[in-house]
Order: C-alpha cells, then structure tokens, then sequence
C-alpha cells in the first residue's frame, strides 16, 4: 500500500480546544498537499475555512454532539444542519451512550435518522464510542446505524478511554449493512497500523498524526 494510497482514507483531523486559526490553516494546506480524503475540523472554523479553501477542493468535515454525545437530539440537529449550511459536506456525530445504556434503542434510531435527514445527501459518521461498550450493543448499534440509513459507523472520538480496535473492525464488518462504510479513530497512530486497519475494511481512518507520519512533516500544528 503506498503513502498516497494510506492518505487518501485519512480524514486530517485537529479537534483541539486550543486550535489556532494558524493551525487549521497548516491543516487545510497538508489536505491540500496530500490529497488526504478530508479534513476534520472545530464547527466554529467551517465557514472561514470554506470561504477560503473550497475553491481549491477541500472536503471540510465537523463533528456533532462532540465529544460527550449526551445533549439532546433537536440541539444535534441544529448543530449538524448549520455545519452544512456554513460548507460542510461531512457530519461525525456523536451518540448519547446513556441511551444505548438504558437500552432505549428506539431513541437512537430516530436520532441518526432525524440527522440523516437533516443533512441529506451529505455524508453522516456515527461514532458510537466503542470503548464503553458490550459486544451485544456494538452489534445492535451495527444494525440500528445500517437501518438508519448512516453513511458510516465510526470507532471513536478519540476522547475517550479508549480508541480503534481491530476486532471491533471485524466485528462491524459482519454486521453492518453493504451500503454502512467503516472509519476509525483514535490510537491508529503508526504505518503498521493504518495499513492493518485500511486492509481489514475501514473506508476513512480518522487521525492528527497520519500526514506527519507518512510524509517527515509536522502534522496537523504539531510543531
């Protein structure tokens, strides 16, 4: 697998408190270089970074309920259809895993439905925060996500306890839906890693650390 092969899955990502509008710039500028799928970037800098780098192709990507997931699903819904109105086209929202505790999947169903619809054609990744869950809710999840009509299901925020791991690679994959897609995050951090985790069925690998990896760069305001 070459370099560009690995960065064209990469969703660039800097989700940072501390972000500077000089870093999501150096960002922007290594997507661009790269060729890397996406970049992954705070809602608050969506607008400034369409205005100034959507002629040049970006795919500019946010996230929703983040990190936590827990606000309420209307709030969720505003956030992700004023993201796309402001020039993304790719939405990584987060579920509430007090629902998924309490068993209320009925709940998590109308949530990632009533966003899919919020953002129609745009891409919806639902991260369901796999390191606080059973085997039995990732599988129900699988099915809740594909029957919700999501894009992809998603690892991690990368916030959490824990990030990506293989055998929940594996575990989607026998449970999902042909048209769910798989991304990563969190922990994918060495070459080994992202082929491994590419080769065994993920579409994106969300990462900070992929183009300095790849390239002897710096990485998303790394240095």
């Amino acid at each position: 697998m070459t370099n560009q092969e690995i960065l064209s899955h990469i969703d660039h990502t800097l989700l940072k408190a501390v972000a500077s509008w000089e870093d999501i710039k150096k960002l922007c500028d290594e997507s661009l270089a790269y060729k890397t799928a996406s970049v992954c970037i705070p809602p608050s800098y969506i607008r400034r970074v369409y205005e100034a780098y959507h002629a040049k192709g970006i795919t500019i990507g946010t996230v929703v309920g983040f990190p936590l997931g827990y606000s309420v699903t209307p709030v969720k819904i505003r956030e992700a259809e004023e993201a796309v109105a402001q020039g993304a086209s790719e939405i990584d929202m987060v579920l509430n895993i007090g629902d998924i505790k309490n068993r209320d999947f009925d709940k998590v169903h109308e949530e990632i439905a009533s966003l899919k619809q919020g953002v129609g054609a745009k891409i919806l990744k639902v991260i369901i925060e796999t390191c606080y869950l059973t085997e039995a809710e990732k599988i129900r999840l699988c099915e809740i996500v594909t029957a919700a009509k999501a894009d992809y299901i998603k690892t991690s925020t990368g916030f959490g306890t824990g990030g990506a791991m293989l055998e929940d690679i594996l575990l989607f994959k026998n449970h999902i839906g042909s048209q769910v897609k798989i991304k990563a995050a969190g922990g994918v951090k060495t070459r080994e890693d992202l082929e491994v985790f590419l080769s065994a069925g993920c579409d994106r690998i969300g990462t900070s650390s992929a183009v300095a990896l790849l390239t002897g760069g710096c990485g998303a305001g790394a240095c």
